[in-house]
């Protein structure tokens, strides 16, 4: 029997004196500031007002937050709404359940209302949050280890992931250790980091190729890590939603990168765009 390289806690909460703060919900705010850190660093770099992200971040976080927990319930609804299901745990977002692809949609709603009510361009926003987003991911990945979800199949390799026997799947409470996909995609997404900021660099990346770049990356990423895991999810041909999901979004963001490719350079910087209304322009045109 191999030794687990990789432990579970041994406690899904950590404790700041007498209040309790679930592991889980500390790295998804911890990635969320991450996000805004990097993002207000590369914003500012362009010529943008400091304060611009963590305006459009009012907006866009929480949307997202509620897209990604609506993803998750809509495509996992048996244990909320199945047989013997419970629709208020729907609630608990604490305990795990969101998904990415719907934190990206609500986020994107959220980022697009954040960007007309300070006047800049939705595109040239989205370049510059884009490793931000990934970073937020490769922090925001490790809740998972806390709530022991979301792993692989079983393994054997010296850094196979301990899991509890609670959180086994049924039938393979026997088996200990299971590949770690938190941590694979949380590598993964630390990757995707650098290989933005470098091309933005190199290649001078605008109009969304850099946002696009990200989403192309990751999901290449996310596709061979959803193969791997073990944990319940709708199928279609074969293939799990997720990675159906992953193939669609790689798909349009690559086929964006060769249209965008062909077409004349624009202006990177962070200027207003005219198109685009702030909160108070909007009220003393109406």
């Amino acid at each position: 029997m191999s030794l687990a390289f990789i432990p579970s806690p041994s406690t899904s909460e950590l404790h700041l004196g007498p209040l309790p703060l679930r592991g889980y919900s500390l790295l998804i705010i911890l990635g969320i500031a991450a996000a805004i850190w990097l993002g207000t660093r590369r914003w500012v770099s362009r010529g943008g007002e400091k304060s611009t992200v963590s305006d459009i971040a009012l907006w866009a976080v929480p949307l997202g937050i509620v897209g990604a927990r609506l993803y998750h319930v809509v495509t996992t609804s048996e244990p909320y709404f199945g047989d013997g299901g419970d629709p208020v745990r729907a609630l608990y977002i604490w305990e795990g359940g969101i998904s990415i692809w719907g934190a990206v949609a609500g986020g994107a709603v959220g980022a697009w209302i954040g960007c007309r009510r300070n006047g800049v361009a939705l595109s040239t926003f989205a370049d510059a949050v884009a490793p931000g987003i990934a970073l937020g991911q490769a922090i925001g990945r490790w809740g998972n280890w806390f709530n022991q979800e979301l792993y692989g199949r079983a393994t054997t390799l010296p850094w196979g992931l301990e899991i509890d026997a609670e959180h086994r799947p049924e039938g393979m409470q026997d088996l200990a250790t299971y590949h770690p996909t938190f941590l694979y995609e949380s590598l993964w997404n630390l990757g995707v980091v650098a290989l933005v900021i470098w091309a933005d660099r190199r290649f001078r990346l605008d109009r969304g190729r850099a946002f696009a770049l990200y989403a192309a990356a990751y999901t290449a990423g996310r596709f061979w890590i959803e193969y791997l895991r073990v944990d319940e999810s709708h199928e279609v041909l074969g293939l799990r939603l997720n990675d159906w999901t992953s193939l669609l979004v790689f798909a349009a963001a690559v086929t964006f990168l060769a249209v965008m490719r062909r077409r004349p350079a624009a202006d990177r910087s962070a200027a207003a765009d005219p198109g685009a209304l702030s909160g108070r322009e909007a009220v003393d045109s109406g």
